[in-house]
């Protein structure tokens, strides 16, 4: 029996959110709705500018894995921090949500990355990502005992920006299938694809990946389309498993010849869209590592999604396992 149910790999990020405006955007030239890569100067500029914010461990798969712990299950997590202050409060959090964590930091003179995320009232989220430390994570950091020992190991597709994590990503790949497990990802934005459209694709169709998550505007994005059934169908063709999210019209999962659809929960106020997508994988890979339907995981990831959706950061879950029970879905 596997000791964790999902490894997620990923750029390990501290967030720094606070509100903004639209015009707030524009005058500092922020693409709304993005993840923008910015360098150390422009990091402090925009931390120089922002207003009230809330600092918490962050990024994509972090956010994922910790996700999976809320629910109850057992997540592992590899990313690369730095040996400074930041990484330690990454390093802290993470673990005190329930994650193994055991990445060695670095110790040269580079920092811990760092996530300014700009919420506007609309709630929709615009990030500005110095990644400092991530850059360096590499096959060396691929802890093959973790991997072997895990029902499914997930990446976020963030990390083919960095170039040593291609390389990292291929070798636990390498690992999972040796060992009978799957591989999944997810795809991060549409620039994020539309940076790395073809390696994505020879990823899926060479049996790299298994399992993708995508929400609507990145399925077309990768398959240049801008009809959503279209991008499905394309998705079942070319991976053992897609799960793509579509908001308020809630999610879709294909599997070959079998299509599911699961509607989003109801909320009261949407507050905050930042780690919608990373909450529904982890109720998703939670269920699915757990023996439930697609039909259930689909809708213990809709379930954490819309939770998170009406609070402030992706980190102030509460209890989705008493939410998941509250709903009869644990």
């Amino acid at each position: 029996m596997a000791t964790y149910d999902v490894l997620c790999i990923g750029n390990a990020i501290v967030d720094i959110i606070a509100r903004s405006d639209d015009e707030f955007l524009v005058s500092n030239g922020i693409i709304k709705g993005a993840m923008n890569l910015i360098d150390s100067s422009r990091a402090e500029l925009l931390y120089s500018r922002m207003g009230p914010a809330v600092e918490m461990s962050g990024g994509s798969a972090g956010n994922t894995a910790a996700g999976i712990a809320n629910l109850g299950g057992r997540a592992a997590y590899f990313g690369k921090v730095a040996n400074d202050s930041l990484g330690g409060v990454f390093a802290h959090d993470i673990r005190a949500q329930g994650v193994a964590f055991d990445t060695r930091p670095l110790e040269n003179q580079i920092p811990t990355a760092r996530c300014m995320v700009f919420v506007t009232p609309d709630g929709e989220r615009s990030m500005n990502t110095y990644l400092g430390a991530c850059v360096e994570l590499g096959p060396e950091d691929i802890e093959a005992s973790k991997v072997a020992d895990s029902k499914v190991t997930y990446f976020e597709g963030y990390l083919w920006d960095p170039p040593r994590a291609k390389e990292a990503i291929r070798l636990a790949a390498k690992v999972a299938h040796d060992h009978g497990h799957e591989m999944a990802m997810t795809l991060s934005d549409p620039f994020c694809v539309d940076r790395y459209r073809d390696e994505f694709l020879e990823l899926m169709r060479s049996g790299t990946v298994d399992i993708v998550f995508s929400n609507e505007e990145e399925a077309k994005s990768l398959y240049q389309t801008d009809d959503f059934d279209t991008a499905v169908q394309a998705l079942a063709n070319d991976c053992k498993l897609a799960i793509v999210t579509r908001s308020e019209k809630g999610a879709v999962v294909v599997r070959k010849n079998e299509r599911v659809s699961v509607p989003a929960i109801e909320i009261s106020e949407l507050v905050d869209t930042t780690g919608a997508g990373d909450l529904f994988a982890a109720g998703f890979l939670f269920g699915y590592t757990n023996g439930r339907s697609l039909e259930d995981s689909a809708r213990l990831g809709a379930l954490a999604a819309g939770i998170i959706v009406q609070q402030m950061g992706p980190r102030s879950q509460g209890s989705l396992s008493g939410a998941a029970k509250n709903a009869g879905l644990l």
